[in-house]
């Protein structure tokens, strides 16, 4: 006991008010840990309800061992030692588990800031798909081809993530490449009368038809138009087989890559074959 006590630091003497206070902080503890979970509950209410017990447990939890340790303080413990082993075992963990912190804390930074939420379909690194959960550590979504990835929170913060889904309208830009002798305004009209023709376009904002430049062998076109976002697909599959359908109508080409070859100098002669006859017994010479 008295090994403990030289440990630890105690006092056999407690005056009684660091009594009345540690039963003070302690009894404040309990209060500010609730309260502190009803406040993270209330900041994360969209949050799925496993998750957000989860947070509220995490946090409750910390500000109520911050409140023991100014409890047993006052009670004489002098947690020196036992915070310094404490370190270390941090220390350690901390190298154990360094992937595992990161993408918790990410994890928080990613619930709090809300850019994707369930349902959204998003696109990160060389995925895109639906996000199904969003949890501390990883993020699952389902994608195109119906496959499930986990991706780590970690990889949501140093990443671009394109959300898909955030706004109800999408615009789809079809880029073109026209033989050099088109009429240019005879092409604009005709993409804005495929435009005005499609149901799934919309009117405003209005269809938009921008010349974009020359390219090596063709004049680079652009035409923009707006869909819903439930009509975004089947628009980007209608509007190419109208445009080409009415180019061809009105006779304007697409343009076809051309390359041209300069050799300088003689061609060289060919090659005449060299005939090999078989030696006797079948054997070639």
């Amino acid at each position: 006991m008295d090994f403990i006590n030289q440990m630890l630091g105690l006092e056999v003497s407690i005056p009684w008010a660091n009594l009345l206070r540690a039963a003070l902080l302690l009894i404040t503890g309990i209060f500010a840990a609730r309260l502190f979970r009803r406040v993270t509950g209330t900041v994360l209410g969209q949050l799925p309800g496993s998750q957000q017990r989860s947070v509220q447990r995490v946090t409750g939890w910390l500000i109520l061992i911050l409140f023991i340790a100014a409890a047993l303080h006052q009670l004489g413990f002098k947690l020196g030692v036992l915070l310094g082993a404490a370190g270390v075992l941090s220390v350690a963990i901390g190298f154990a588990s360094q992937t595992s912190a990161s993408n918790l804390i990410s994890g928080l930074f990613v619930l709090t800031e809300r850019a994707i939420q369930p349902g959204d379909t998003i696109q990160v690194a060389s995925f895109t798909g639906e996000v199904l959960s969003i949890d501390l550590l990883s993020t699952k979504m389902r994608t195109l081809d119906n496959l499930l990835v986990r991706i780590p929170n970690e990889l949501l913060i140093k990443n671009t993530v394109v959300n898909m889904s955030r706004y109800p309208l999408r615009r789809f830009d079809l880029k073109l490449g026209l033989a050099l002798d088109t009429d240019v305004a005879r092409a604009r009209e005709v993409l804005l009368a495929v435009a005005a023709a499609n149901p799934l376009c919309l009117e405003n904002p209005q269809p938009a038809v921008m010349q974009q430049g020359f390219g090596d062998s063709s004049i680079d076109i652009q035409l923009s138009v707006w869909a819903a976002r439930e009509n975004f697909g089947e628009l980007r599959n209608t509007i190419q087989e109208e445009v080409k359908r009415a180019l061809d109508s009105a006779g304007i080409a697409i343009a076809i890559s051309r390359r041209a070859l300069y050799l300088s100098g003689p061609l060289p002669e060919p090659r005449q074959p060299v005939a090999i006859e078989d030696a006797p017994g079948g054997a070639s010479s």
